[in-house]
């Protein structure tokens, strides 16, 4: 009966959590309907070259069903400061096509075939293809920012993309490595992930010509949401509905990524479970995902993971103080709160 109970209440959280989602992202697309279209739009007209192959390849990846995050992101934060003009909608494109690129870059370095469900541009052109479409998107995003006429937005994302390109190294590097730490592992969402979150709500601030302090609780808002964002993938990597997901569960195990729920794993069993994770991961080894998936639910990393995911939000949520009272900031402590339940 009180395992009955359990599973009774559990299943009430999880319908809970799940409509908090769903209506989080309704409120999002509502209050940016207007701002998105726009940006599609203008995510179109950029795509366009008169080169067939580059055409092909990006509005394939543009158009693969992702949720376009951090531009809405962008368009929130913007309207919650009161930003009037047009800029927003260029920013919000140019952070599209650097994700994107970002995307393109991703796979092809981990050797990946499936995201979102479908076949990644590198299993269908190729590896050379995708990175030099990848290289046409970063280009363009720069031409677009330099619309903006903006010193300050050249030098943020100019520092975003450095940045990014590090914690692509750095992630490199750790692949195939148990030794890595979990400080180390933060710090390479932060340079590989998060920082993209940070620029997309920074850069509300700057065109909308807000004062330091605001621009710097916008920056904090986006880091800290975009580190419960990869916080909560790498739980899904173990847990999630593989079609919810869009990729293959225990891909990051079988490209010997050492995630925050294998690190704490490996820090709270004993030898024999530590050794098998640390051989799973110098090996990318599939294959041994059930026995390590059994180690990861035995020293609950999942929920150490989730705890550290749900306090990161809270640094989110705390970041917007300096914003005044809005609907579109109730939108983004919405969005913060429900980061943590999301299922894909």
């Amino acid at each position: 009966m009180a395992a009955y109970a359990k599973t009774t209440l559990e299943s009430d959280i999880r319908k809970t959590t799940q409509t908090a989602e769903k209506n989080a992202a309704a409120q999002i697309k509502t209050l940016t309907h207007l701002e998105s279209k726009a940006v599609d739009k203008l995510i179109l007209k950029e795509l366009s070259s008169n080169v067939v192959l580059i055409n092909q390849i990006g509005h394939y990846i543009v158009n693969s069903g992702g949720k376009r995050l951090r531009p809405m992101l962008h368009l929130l934060a913007a309207k919650s400061l009161g930003y009037t003009g047009n800029h927003h909608i260029t920013l919000a494109a140019v952070i599209e096509f650097i994700h994107t690129a970002t995307l393109l870059h991703d796979d092809v370095v981990d050797e990946s075939d499936l995201r979102r469900g479908q076949d990644t541009a590198n299993a269908v052109w190729g590896n050379a293809a995708s990175v030099l479409v990848g290289d046409f998107l970063y280009s363009r995003s720069f031409e677009m920012m330099i619309r903006v006429n903006n010193l300050d937005v050249l030098s943020l994302l100019s520092h975003t993309t450095t940045a990014i390109a590090e914690g692509e190294v750095l992630q490199l590097l750790n692949c195939n490595n148990p030794d890595t730490s979990e400080q180390e592992y933060l710090t390479v969402i932060s340079r590989k992930t998060a920082i993209l979150f940070a620029a997309a709500t920074e850069l509300a601030a700057v065109i909308a010509g807000s004062s330091e302090e605001t621009r710097q609780a916008m920056h904090s808002y986006g880091l800290h949401l975009g580190t419960t964002f990869q916080l909560i993938d790498d739980v899904l990597d173990y847990r999630a509905d593989p079609e919810e997901l869009g990729k293959n569960l225990g891909d990051d195990l079988a490209e010997g990524k050492p995630t925050l729920p294998l690190i704490r794993a490996m820090n709270m069993s004993n030898s024999t479970q530590s050794q098998l994770i640390e051989n799973a991961i110098r090996e990318g080894n599939r294959d041994a995902f059930n026995d390590v998936f059994q180690i990861i639910k035995a020293t609950s990393a999942i929920s150490y993971t989730e705890e550290c995911a749900q306090q990161e939000a809270n640094k989110a949520i705390e970041s917007l103080k300096p914003v005044p009272a809005s609907e579109y900031k109730d939108a983004m402590i919405a969005l913060a709160e429900s980061s943590v339940s999301r299922k894909y």
